[in-house]
């Protein structure tokens, strides 16, 4: 599997959302299967099925976490510069279309959330953006066509 760059936040949200699912959720759903059991014939109890049935689901989505944790690279902030846009960085850009102004955090696809304003680097517009300076004009295709975006500043 890919390796997948994270913050150090980003990494300690995965290694606490595991021991949630291991320590609470797991536990919860042992009890709904032992109590639907204890109601006897199992072939015909759909509580016994759909608590098994969230059981496999639970099982299957720590799984997922735990790959992407084995396979997660912490992204030293220190190192993070801004002379030209890459991950992490908080991006200012306008739209040369419209003249929209809008500024994003340029996130690993783990991180990405939309009302933050952190977009994963896999997205079409960070694409576009990334290795660009301030003063440059980004050119991002979509789906409906080619955007562009002046870069006009770069934090951290």
């Amino acid at each position: 599997m890919a390796v997948t760059y994270m913050t150090e936040e980003g990494y300690n949200k995965l290694i606490a959302e595991i021991n949630y699912l291991e320590g609470v959720r797991r536990p919860e759903i042992s009890i709904q299967i032992a109590e639907a059991r204890d109601k006897g014939d199992l072939s015909e109890n759909a509580e016994y099925d759909a608590a098994k049935e969230a059981q496999g689901i639970l099982e299957g989505k720590i799984a997922q976490l735990k790959t992407l944790i084995s396979n997660a690279r912490i992204i030293d902030e220190a190192q993070i510069k801004t002379d030209a846009v890459q991950i992490l960085n908080k991006v200012k850009i306008k739209n040369m279309l419209n003249n929209a102004i809008a500024s994003y955090t340029l996130v690993a696809d783990s991180e990405a959330n939309l009302k933050e304003n952190k977009i994963a680097v896999s997205t079409p517009i960070a694409r576009g953006l990334m290795g660009k300076k301030v003063g440059d004009i980004a050119e991002v295709k979509t789906p409906s066509g080619i955007i562009k975006f002046e870069i006009l500043e770069i934090t951290h």
